[in-house]
């Protein structure tokens, strides 16, 4: 007997995950689902996490419940494809991720002992790299275990934040903003074959910087956007009230509307 997913409960995962069965059932499933696979699907899933933290940042929490619900049919969706495939399933994958929150978690879930214990600095990434330890058959470089698939900056910084444990890094903030000033120098007399290196170099320093001050690049990155969307929005209003759109108007006016839109935010400040 075949259950109708629109007849089960809507607030249960097992109706999320017989929706993707369904999906994905050949003849009667969706013919765009059927055609998708683990790589196609990878990019939904990356933009659904910048999703959740979009909505997140504009505290929106009417946003957040459906971004999560969003997100979370990612996990269903790879679970379903493994499924097929007979790798795993969405219960192996439930399994996985309870057992290692409990097993990373001793001073919560363990003995008293444990319970009582204070943690040492660095516990949570001692355990990572012993538990990758056992299922690599060959010893990997230091750096290895850093996502590829990590925003450039975000990845810079984990790249540099593990080399910096082990004593690679620079001694000051100080030293990073010289570094910084060298790679501008270098970006700017670099051949245009080079330009692409050197910027990606001048952005590597900058992501330093960052992690230096214990500032997320990412987060940096994503606030002065809004504000650029922000302040250009400003003045496409005001060109609006003056009949005109931006290609009507010179660079003289618009710089002039975009500082009036800084010194009108200055004053909410």
């Amino acid at each position: 007997m075949t259950i109708d997913p629109v007849q089960m409960d809507p607030r249960r995962i097992e109706t999320l995950r017989a929706i993707m069965k369904a999906l994905r059932t050949p003849v009667t499933g969706c013919p765009w689902d059927l055609e998708q696979k683990f790589e196609t699907i990878a990019p939904y899933t990356i933009e659904e996490a910048y999703e959740v933290a979009d909505a997140i940042t504009r505290g929106n929490r009417a946003d957040l419940c459906e971004e999560l619900g969003d997100l979370l049919l990612q996990t269903v969706y790879h679970a379903q494809l493994a499924d097929e495939e007979g790798a795993f399933t969405l219960d192996d994958v439930l399994e996985t991720i309870n057992k290692k929150m409990v097993r990373r978690h001793p001073h919560v879930f363990g003995s008293e002992a444990a319970k009582s214990a204070k943690l040492a600095k660095g516990f949570w990434e001692d355990m990572k790299a012993k538990e990758r330890a056992k299922k690599k058959k060959q010893p990997e470089g230091l750096l290895s275990a850093v996502p590829l698939a990590l925003p450039g900056l975000t990845r810079a910084l984990k790249l540099q934040a593990k080399a910096a444990k082990v004593g690679f890094d620079w001694p000051s903030v100080d030293n990073v903003y010289d570094k910084i000033s060298e790679e501008i120098a270098e970006f700017r007399n670099a051949p245009d074959k080079e330009k692409v290196s050197e910027f990606g170099d001048l952005l590597f320093a900058l992501a330093n910087v960052a992690r230096h001050l214990g500032i997320d690049p990412e987060d940096a990155l994503r606030t002065t956007n809004a504000k650029f969307e922000r302040r250009f929005r400003h003045i496409e209003l005001e060109l609006e009230k003056r009949g005109k759109q931006p290609k009507d108007s010179s660079l003289e006016e618009m710089d002039a509307l975009w500082d009036a839109a800084k010194e009108f935010e200055k004053e909410l400040d």
